[in-house]
């Protein structure tokens, strides 16, 4: 089985490292102590077994193996089934990474199943047992343990995001980059991402501290929720205002290379105006010696005496008046 630690726990000291799930649940109703089993990807069988043993909820377990759920909380008689969704940022890909961990919490045990590396609940464990007074207020303070583990991870999210986003509104107004769109689409995506895994936080902790209250659950493990509370919320705030600042970048792209497709087109009908203007002056000169080199035998001024500076005349006569006609409708 992918168990990654085992321990059963009797006011906050570690007292057993059992070789098997079958000897937690033996040294952990002996000693009427806490068992905190943390497993990675189990099988379907793997984890039943654990179900069968803490009586867990088969709605609960088969999401649990699906995977793929939104963040959520759900209370199944004296059993919590909590649905979290940490994140971290990948420096070199610059991308958001989101994983999921369910967290099953009876009256004295925690089961953690996790389908992704992160986060880190050793951790997690290593904090609990250097403070075993909170630890020793039972499987809540666990789980609040392992809420403010996930939430202080968005904080490297959101300082990325920021990043990104202050790399976009740079690009924005230096001429742009291939792709810049497509970038904004995908980081707007991200931000949804990160969005739908911590908005329903705020209900799940609110909810949860409703009722640490109403229970009498310990004064400072309640005060640690609501600090967790508060951490959530900034972070859906900024959230919020990523995606509106995303959206309002794409509109300022969008609008800013219609504009330069205004001006490119612009450029090249004045290139056209001015090209087709002097092949117009051109013409009429063209015009004329063409029509007095066609050496028929019978043309009027042949023989004149002025007709070859009376051409050259009416070529630079054609030529310059085609020009001022053009210079006076800007084409030139």
């Amino acid at each position: 089985m992918p168990i990654i630690d085992n321990a059963v726990y009797v006011a906050g000291r570690r007292i057993d490292d059992p070789a098997s799930l079958d000897e937690t649940f033996e040294h952990m109703r002996a000693a009427g102590g806490m068992a905190w089993i943390g497993l990675l990807r189990p099988t379907p069988d793997e984890l039943q077994r654990v179900a069968d043993e803490l009586s867990l909820h088969p709605l609960a377990v088969e999401d649990a193996l699906d995977g793929h759920q939104r963040a959520k909380l759900e209370r199944y008689g004296d059993t919590l089934f909590v649905v979290l969704r940490p994140a971290r940022y990948l420096d070199a890909s610059e991308t958001v990474d989101l994983g999921e961990l369910h967290v099953f919490v009876g009256p004295d045990f925690v089961v953690t199943v996790r389908h992704a590396e992160g986060p880190d609940l050793g951790k997690v464990r290593a904090r609990m047992e250097a403070e075993p007074e909170l630890l020793a207020k039972g499987p809540e303070a666990v789980l609040y343990a392992i809420l403010d583990e996930v939430v202080d991870g968005y904080d490297p999210v959101t300082r990325g995001l920021q990043d990104d986003i202050d790399e976009i509104d740079d690009a924005l107004f230096q001429g742009g980059e291939a792709g810049l769109a497509r970038r904004i689409y995908e980081l707007a995506r991200e931000v949804v991402a990160v969005q739908r895994a911590t908005v329903p936080l705020v209900d799940m902790l609110e909810g949860l501290r409703d009722g640490a209250e109403q229970q009498s659950v310990d004064l400072e493990l309640r005060r640690a929720l609501r600090d967790v509370l508060d951490h959530v919320i900034r972070t859906t705030e900024k959230m919020a205002t990523f995606r509106v600042g995303l959206q309002n970048a794409l509109t300022v792209n969008a609008t800013l290379v219609t504009e330069r497709h205004t001006e490119t087109a612009l450029e090249q009908n004045e290139s056209v105006k001015k090209i087709s203007g002097w092949a117009a002056i051109l013409f009429g000169p063209t015009l004329v010696a063409g029509i007095y080199g066609m050496n028929f035998e019978h043309m009027p001024e042949l023989e004149w005496a002025f007709g070859y500076p009376m051409a050259l005349g009416l070529m630079v006569a054609t030529s310059v008046g085609l020009y001022a006609v053009f210079r006076g409708k800007r084409w030139l």
